[in-house]
């Protein structure tokens, strides 16, 4: 793998990686697709995810999309020589980053206060289910954990239905994004500040905070109005109509967000008499009565192939998209044009595409992404 990335905004950083599974690889590895070095740092048997299915000639898929363009060096942290080589790293890194649950790093000897002795200048990072503090600190964290815990299983399904997960793994997501931010944010003050002569930072980051600051409309909602925010299916709950849809041969997405929209949606399906109609006069009211709304709506798209549907509305300048399954995304004009997917640099996986990070940088052509390493591929040559 090549560090030669010199346009890229993270070039010359380096961070050693303790986390595993996916919120703190998921991390670093935004910090590698900017150029960071990120050396991973793991056990003799390795992260749990090189043993995740689906695989590929003997790779983990997963493994390969949250470890892309790291280092990877095996230390047994409970040995003198795996001390003795973990505090050499740190001492010529930028930052570190763990997401053991709270304790543990220090249990290990790479706390905080154990490793800003070796490197003043550290900024480390923790990511965990619930923070360092607080009566949930030392639980147990996995995503549907979190999901449950946060409300956003209470707001997503149908509402005569039950609590839902969301089909992804966001908590992790959300946080290592999050921590990603967290991280360069500290970097960049630390820059500011004098660089290696400056003071370093802890951040403690918890799955638990990041997805409720993630989750905007329900805690704001339930914030200001002191209700409690509930499920209402496959739309939103403070318009309409702003949500999924019956056609002919499948599904649309509608988003009619004011006076002005509705208006035109109105004139598309024939019903410009709900235009006078006061239940229907604002955003709030429209949502009382979605079904209703619905019912004219499907009334009218029932009878229409996707296509047509989306066809007039968007001429009509109505927000509307069909509904896609992950691979049709993927193979979407929208995203070939954006260069979404780019190649792997793996003899393991040849013509093998990943997804790469969402910013474009002006002056930064991205053609492919370095691949993930073979456990302890780098040891020898960053502890000889």
């Amino acid at each position: 793998m090549s560090d030669k990335l010199p346009n890229l905004p993270l070039a010359g950083v380096r961070v050693v990686d303790f986390s595993r599974v996916l919120s703190g690889p998921y991390c670093t590895a935004l910090l590698a697709d900017m150029g960071a070095e990120v050396i991973k740092i793991e056990s003799p048997t390795g992260d749990d995810y090189r043993h995740v299915a689906p695989f590929k000639n003997g790779e983990s898929a997963l493994f390969t999309q949250v470890n892309r363009g790291k280092k990877s060096v095996v230390v047994d942290l409970r040995t003198p020589d795996g001390q003795k080589a973990v505090r050499h790293l740190v001492s010529t890194a930028d930052a570190v980053v763990e997401n053991f649950r709270p304790g543990v790093a220090s249990r290990l000897g790479v706390g905080w206060d154990d490793l800003k002795s070796v490197n003043s200048s550290l900024v480390f990072l923790s990511i965990s289910g619930f923070g360092q503090t607080g009566p949930w600190a030392h639980k147990a964290a996995y995503d549907v954990i979190i999901q449950g815990l946060c409300g956003l299983m209470s707001v997503t399904g149908q509402p005569d239905g039950p609590p839902t997960l969301v089909g992804e793994a966001v908590a992790d997501v959300v946080a290592g994004m999050f921590g990603a931010w967290a991280l360069t944010t500290a970097l960049f003050e630390r820059e500011r500040k004098g660089g290696r002569e400056a003071p370093g930072r802890y951040i403690d980051l918890s799955m638990f905070d990041s997805m409720l600051s993630f989750m905007v409309t329900s805690t704001t909602a339930s914030l200001f109005t002191g209700e409690v925010s509930m499920r209402v299916g496959n739309r939103h709950p403070l318009s309409a109509p702003f949500g999924c849809y019956t056609a002919l041969d499948g599904y649309f997405s509608l988003a009619v967000l004011n006076k002005k929209l509705f208006s035109k949606l109105c004139k598309v399906i024939g019903a410009e008499h709900l235009l006078s109609d006061e239940r229907f006069a604002t955003d709030l009211s429209r949502s009382t009565h979605e079904s209703i709304l619905r019912d004219y709506i499907e009334k009218w798209s029932g009878a229409r192939n996707v296509a047509e549907i989306v066809s007039v509305f968007e001429t009509e300048g109505v927000p509307c998209g069909p509904l896609l399954n992950v691979v049709q995304a993927l193979s979407s004009d929208q995203a070939e044009a954006r260069n979404i997917l780019v190649p792997v640099e793996d003899r393991r996986l040849p013509q093998q595409h990943l997804v790469r990070q969402p910013a474009v940088f002006s002056g930064v052509v991205q053609t492919s992404l370095r691949r993930a390493p073979k456990l302890g591929e780098h040891t020898r040559e960053l502890l000889s």
